[in-house]
């Protein structure tokens, strides 16, 4: 698996999110603990939920969240037009790319709808694979490939790559790509890892929950980290994510999970954080 620098990154804060649809019930924030339970972790649920001693999530202004797209433009496209007739900023957590039929039709609405309206694009884990095709072919190519970087590549018109890909064919594909991108690739180059807004944060994978959030490395940010969902932060601050499917918004011990498999199971879970309620939008 590719490892992402250990390298740092500076915290972005708070542009205003937007939404998409969650079958879920409104979960009311009325404490440190809200109803829900994280994927099967140590310690349980409700230890997390009783060492994690922050307040409700408060954001400075309600937005939303949106989980991984993974290349379903036909889910994100109404997520996204509601939540512009809301008025509600919205922040997207990563992974637009990839898997999914149409990598290339969700970068170009995000790009268009990024100048129009209060719209956050987080970086993910296979942006990242992504960018790193683009600047290193050769050596990041293959492992692309297998978290569904042939998707991405036919979403573009690229459809000649054959199953065994040696160099030539990595080096060929790489400058289709480029050609075809246009500045979308300095676009997806411009995409923040963390968002921040009042004691709620947003990122890809999770973060660390040992340091401060302006200390955190990018490979926690997009990768994951062994401890997030496990040991609770202790500066209050809850942690919005994609990248690990859940069946349905999970929210238990400052972290909230959005990602429910877009791409596999037609469902893009988008939720509004703000008035002291976690709800669909």
């Amino acid at each position: 698996m590719l490892q992402n620098p250990l390298c740092r990154t500076q915290v972005k804060t708070a542009l205003p999110l937007r939404t998409a649809g969650c079958a879920t019930a409104l979960v009311k924030a009325t404490g440190p603990a809200i109803k829900t339970v994280m994927p099967s972790q140590t310690p349980t649920p409700s230890a997390m939920s009783e060492l994690f001693t922050g307040a409700a999530p408060a954001p400075d202004h309600p937005f939303v969240a949106v989980g991984d797209v993974h290349g379903r433009l036909d889910l994100l496209a109404p997520v996204l037009d509601r939540a512009q007739a809301a008025g509600l900023p919205v922040v997207m957590l990563g992974d637009y790319i990839d898997r999914g039929p149409d990598s290339a039709g969700v970068l170009r609405l995000l790009q268009d709808r990024s100048a129009a309206m209060d719209l956050t694009c987080l970086r993910g884990n296979h942006e990242d694979l992504m960018l790193r095709f683009l600047t290193r072919p050769r050596r990041t190519g293959r492992p692309w490939l297998r978290y569904g970087g042939r998707a991405t590549l036919a979403s573009f018109g690229i459809n000649d790559l054959p199953a065994e890909v040696g160099p030539d064919d990595l080096m060929r594909a790489h400058q289709a790509l480029l050609a075809v991108l246009g500045d979308q690739a300095v676009w997806m180059k411009s995409m923040p890892y963390l968002w921040q807004s009042g004691n709620v944060a947003a990122c890809h994978a999770g973060a660390d929950p040992h340091q401060p959030l302006d200390e955190q490395l990018q490979k926690a940010m997009t990768w994951g980290h062994p401890d997030f969902g496990v040991v609770p932060r202790r500066d209050g601050i809850w942690c919005v994510h994609g990248h690990r499917i859940v069946d349905a918004l999970t929210v238990q011990g400052g972290v909230i999970s959005v990602d429910t498999g877009a791409w596999k199971t037609g469902k893009l879970t988008a939720i509004v954080i703000g008035d002291g309620q976690i709800r669909p939008l």
